[in-house]
């Protein structure tokens, strides 16, 4: 790589830069396409990035790229000084969209895009370039600005200003088509950024009440009608269940409740419910030191639920939306949860606590009850519900189960557009067995039995779930964090997903 670096700086040296550009934050980058099967030993430029070639290198920017010889998926090489209207150009590889199987469940052509403007982007931000402008890929706005807004994130916050990376700001190149398709790529993608953000905040800077207060902050404006509910209110109510989680902390619990009207007075809404555990020990039933403090992201399932709402709002989808997350800390303490203990529902419903580390669910319950006030259409919950779903599934899929078809065939195809994929698991009869076959209380929240702990974790829920409202429960600790498959993400730090197949699914399922 070194050596063609060599060849396309040619003429322009470091130190030239430094004359041309006073400060790097001045600089102007470009990313732009190119397409090559693994047969061929030539580069083939996108519509745009041909007539780029064309118009303002008279050529020379295919030859120069061409000398590396074919770029793969992702890969990038850096011209620098190839027209004065962008001092600094990045080529980066679209591959060949049959480079995806069928089997793989995804659209080839859109995640090659995602990746290829997700990788010209990190290559100009180590360059130090601030204004990086994409092209549209071929018709692909809308992938590429969610490849680009994804891979220009960086959660930073604490660092010295000094210390921090370039954050640069992307948008569409002058004189290229799909302006609508790119905002509503960025749009999908600040949503996930945010969604980010609030799961990778230490869990002492987004305790239940900031976390309430930042969805707050963020939503009101885009016309969300947002209440943070206290425990007397959730008491009132019935939610020992809830309840019981938050006893073992300090922190108050709260339960949010979001409001978004963007239909007819008349359309029911949809239910979206996401887990809100601001930080998880494990209570009494503590969990290991290893890997603790990825705790602090428990509440993914609320940070995607704020995050769709967010992108919604935005969008200014057609649609009504109720949602709502239970916020708390999972905490031994002398008040906590003890194995064994047995609580009530809201509906009544007795649970026996046999393992304080399955909260999760016990907070979901009380939530799932009271969506049914307001006669859903459909309820979807999502939540990092079970270490299981890893296992089963590895960390490229969100484990979904669902009483309806309908419903999860809308997700399933939305999954593959967005490039979020989604993996149907059994809801079975057995499995709910496991959990209510009880002489002295109604469920258990650990079950009998080994094994399947994702599938009995949703039989569970199930339980409190609505008769006659198709439901959906999506377990997405699997993609919390850590996922390899979408390079334009950094590997290492929380995920945001599967927000934008959520919002692509509420799309799709409403005909819109």
């Amino acid at each position: 790589m070194a050596i063609f670096r060599v060849l396309f700086t040619r003429y322009l040296s470091v130190a030239s830069r430094g004359r041309f550009y006073s400060s790097m934050s001045e600089l102007r980058g470009l990313v732009l396409g190119a397409y090559a099967s693994e047969n061929e030993k030539i580069n083939k430029l996108t519509p745009f990035a041909q007539k780029y070639n064309e118009q303002l290198t008279s050529g020379k920017l295919l030859e120069q790229i061409n000398v590396g010889g074919p770029l793969k998926v992702g890969q990038t090489r850096i011209l620098w000084n190839s027209s004065a209207q962008y001092p600094v150009v990045a080529v980066a590889g679209l591959g060949d969209a049959t480079s995806w199987d069928v089997l793989d469940g995804l659209d080839g052509v859109k995640e090659n895009v995602r990746i290829a403007a997700g990788a010209g982007v990190k290559a100009l931000a180590a360059e130090k370039v601030a204004q990086i402008e994409l092209e549209d890929f071929n018709k692909q706005a809308e992938a590429a600005a969610e490849g680009a807004t994804l891979a220009s994130y960086r959660f930073q916050e604490y660092k010295k200003p000094e210390a921090r990376k370039t954050v640069p700001r992307v948008s569409l190149a002058q004189d290229c088509p799909g302006t609508e398709d790119f905002r509503r790529g960025e749009t999908l993608a600040r949503a996930q950024n945010w969604s980010r953000l609030l799961m990778e905040t230490p869990a002492n800077l987004m305790t239940p009440t900031i976390f309430a207060e930042e969805a707050k902050k963020k939503l009101t404006p885009l016309g969300v009608e947002v209440v943070a509910h206290d425990q007397e209110w959730a008491r009132s109510l019935g939610m020992e269940s809830f309840l019981s989680v938050a006893k073992g902390s300090d922190e108050p619990p709260v339960f949010l409740e979001m409001t978004y009207k963007g239909a007819a007075q008349d359309q029911k809404p949809l239910c979206l419910v996401g887990k809100g555990i601001t930080f998880d020990a494990g209570g009494i039933s503590i969990k290991g030191s290893s890997k603790m403090d990825e705790m602090r992201a428990d509440m993914g399932g609320g940070s995607v639920v704020v995050g769709t709402l967010a992108a919604l709002a935005e969008l200014k989808a057609k649609v009504n939306v109720k949602a709502f997350v239970p916020l708390c800390e999972n905490l031994p303490s002398g008040r906590a949860n003890k194995p064994g203990d047995v609580v009530r529902a809201m509906n009544g419903k007795s649970i026996c606590i046999d393992n304080t580390d399955a909260e999760g669910r016990l907070i979901l319950a009380d939530a799932l009850c009271y969506a049914e006030r307001f006669g859903p259409r459909y309820i979807v919950d999502l939540a990092t519900l079970t270490g299981a779903i890893r296992v089963a599934l590895g960390l490229c899929v969100t484990g979904a189960f669902s009483t309806s078809d309908e419903l999860f065939n809308h997700l399933s195809s939305a999954g593959s557009k967005t490039g979020d994929r989604v993996w149907r698991m059994p809801i079975f009869k057995h499995y709910n067995t496991n959990m209510t076959d009880f002489s002295g209380y109604d469920l258990n929240n650990l079950g009998k039995g080994s094994g399947a702990g994702s599938c009995t974790a949703a039989a569970f829920l199930r339980e409190f779930v609505p008769k006659n409202v198709p439901w959906m429960h999506l377990d997405i600790a699997g993609v919390m964090n850590g996922c390899d498959d979408q390079p334009y993400l950094v590997e290492k730090g929380m995920t945001g997903r599967p927000l934008r197949t959520l919002v692509e699914f509420i799309y799709r399922e409403a005909g819109l």
